[in-house]
């Protein structure tokens, strides 16, 4: 969506440096404080909120207004719904724990693992094995995934795995599972250049 430096944000939010889900947590906050028609602009570092504030907007009813890029700071722009059309975000019901996910891992069950994160992200530290597909590039790559199949999903922190879940759940996947927590808290066996 292209935009022009003509957007009036009622409130600018700082979340430069903060990676999932605090650029979302601190915009929830902030939208407290706002009027129904108001914009907020979010100025982000992290890659990944694109696709972040598109799902979220799209799943609490407000308007995602687009996006100005510059050098490493994105500005989310994102208007205020009314009363009325504000939805309550779900969680996605379906979970796997790390100790779960290590189960199945060392039983070399069959599902496929599934990183929603950026691809410097992923560069840093991902599980041996699994598949990546950007959250913001899922909806253009379904076919890579096989949807009979038990997908189990994982992020950062939760937040870009639960809105992947939901993206598949509604487009016939048969078994999908957000992984709690996110790769920030996984203790098990790493690949990537901050692996252990």
């Amino acid at each position: 969506m292209s935009l022009t430096n003509h957007i009036q944000a009622d409130q600018i939010l700082d979340c430069k440096g903060l990676a999932c889900p605090m650029p979302i947590v601190k915009t929830k906050k902030a939208m407290n404080e706002l009027f129904a028609g108001q914009i907020v602009e979010v100025q982000v570092t992290d890659k990944g909120s694109l696709a972040d504030f598109q799902g979220w907007a799209q799943g609490t009813g407000h308007q995602y207004l687009g996006t100005l890029q510059e050098g490493d700071v994105m500005r989310h722009y994102i208007r205020k719904a009314n009363p009325t059309e504000v939805k309550e975000e779900q969680a996605f019901s379906s979970t796997i724990s790390h100790e779960e996910l290590q189960a199945k891992w060392s039983a070399k069950e069959k599902f496929i693992l599934l990183d929603v994160r950026e691809p410097d992200e992923f560069a840093l530290k991902h599980i041996p094995g699994s598949k990546h597909i950007p959250l913001g590039e899922l909806k253009n790559r379904l076919a890579e995934l096989n949807l009979e199949d038990e997908i189990v999903v994982i992020c950062q922190a939760g937040a870009r795995s639960e809105r992947a879940c939901r993206l598949l759940a509604d487009r016939g996947a048969k078994s999908v599972k957000s992984v709690l927590s996110g790769i920030s808290a996984w203790a098990g066996e790493t690949k990537g250049s901050h692996s252990i």
